[in-house]
């Protein structure tokens, strides 16, 4: 396990998103692939952010609010753009699981999308290293029952 490497564990190819989409399109393309964050790739195939579910949840709680000023309006006035993290902390498939652990811990997130120059080519997330613990454990034979 000390040896794990990011291309051995990282989710491809990735689901991404525009930071034009809206945060209903965003949910519902996260809900279908059956993700809780989406790289935010802009028009020239850049990486420019990160929406996680719980970024999505506060954008679409806030967008609830009604206009007073037009409490009729059903538009969306919220984007991904607008709710997802700019600057975002990214690996390489060669990255070492132990950093990309460190990474994670240092900057209280939950997946880092994986870079090959200056194109996404997939995500790790902590489910992928905890399903690597519970691999682990379970191979591991069991001393206690001697």
């Amino acid at each position: 396990m000390q040896r794990t490497l990011v291309r051995d564990l990282m989710s491809c190819p990735v689901v991404t998103t525009s930071p034009d989409a809206t945060l209903a399109e965003a949910e519902a393309l996260m809900e279908r692939a059956q993700v809780r964050r989406l790289p935010v790739i802009d028009a020239n195939g850049r990486l420019v952010g990160i929406v996680s579910r719980g970024d999505l949840r506060e954008g679409l709680s806030a967008s609830a609010v009604r206009n007073p000023y037009a409490p009729d309006a059903q538009e969306e006035w919220l984007t991904v753009a607008d709710v997802m993290t700019p600057n975002v902390v990214t690996v390489t498939p060669d990255t070492p699981l132990w950093q990309v652990a460190n990474l994670m811990l240092e900057h209280k997130i939950g997946g880092l999308p994986v870079m090959e120059g200056s194109e996404v080519v997939g995500i790790i997330t902590e489910s992928d290293i905890f399903k690597l613990v519970a691999q682990q454990w379970r191979a591991e034979p069991d001393i206690t029952s001697s």
